[in-house]
């Protein structure tokens, strides 16, 4: 397995992906926002190598906005059913949706700016919140470019960063940073979650 993956077949499997057109970099890019088990990564870095920096970014961050906003879109229109009923009822989700009611656009924004955030979550969350719809495209618009970019950045080098070690370790290594960052600001994020709704709670009961 690993002695076929070579530079040339990677590229070469690039080229084949090219020619399924740039709609289907973000039909695939939209597709994950409904089934979270797709490689966002790799659809990103395929986007990005076949088409450049540019192209790839702006594919997979169309494709990533339209499917997550569309998700979104679904989540408020079949929300008052009783299966997502109970979802709301989770202890969990109705945790995060009461802070995204108290918070609004904030902590969706970092949310979806965290790398390996399940997206799927979030959509779900916000769709069945009472933020505004415009208000959470809005969210989709600004904090995707930014983690969609870097992607895109390691995928438009994918040659040089492959056929040089000190390159793809370095890209490693920003990788694990990356995700390192998430995972602490999503732990502070959980502490002030805590934090505001037990401060909530007591200013309830002294009412």
């Amino acid at each position: 397995m690993l002695d076929w993956m070579t530079i040339d077949n990677i590229e070469t499997i690039v080229e084949k992906y090219k020619l399924l057109g740039p709609f289907f970099g973000i039909f695939l890019t939209f597709l994950e926002s409904f089934i979270p088990v797709l490689p966002l990564f790799v659809i990103i870095i395929a986007n990005a190598a076949a088409y450049g920096l540019f192209w790839g970014f702006l594919l997979s961050w169309l494709g990533t906005v339209a499917g997550s906003y569309m998700f979104f879109l679904m989540i408020r229109m079949f929300g008052k059913y009783r299966l997502f009923r109970r979802i709301k009822e989770q202890k969990q989700v109705k945790k995060l949706i009461n802070w995204v009611d108290i918070r609004g656009f904030t902590p969706l924004f970092v949310l979806l700016c965290l790398p390996f955030t399940p997206v799927v979550v979030v959509n779900t969350v916000a769709g069945l919140s009472n933020i505004k719809k415009k208000y959470y495209f809005l969210t989709l618009l600004i904090s995707k470019p930014i983690l969609i970019f870097l992607i895109s950045y390691l995928g438009s080098d994918l040659r040089d960063i492959l056929t040089s070690p000190g390159k793809l370790i370095i890209s490693a290594v920003i990788i694990l940073i990356i995700w390192g960052i998430g995972k602490l600001i999503e732990h502070i994020l959980n502490k002030r979650v805590e934090k505001d709704l037990r401060e909530i709670g007591k200013l309830r009961k002294h009412k």
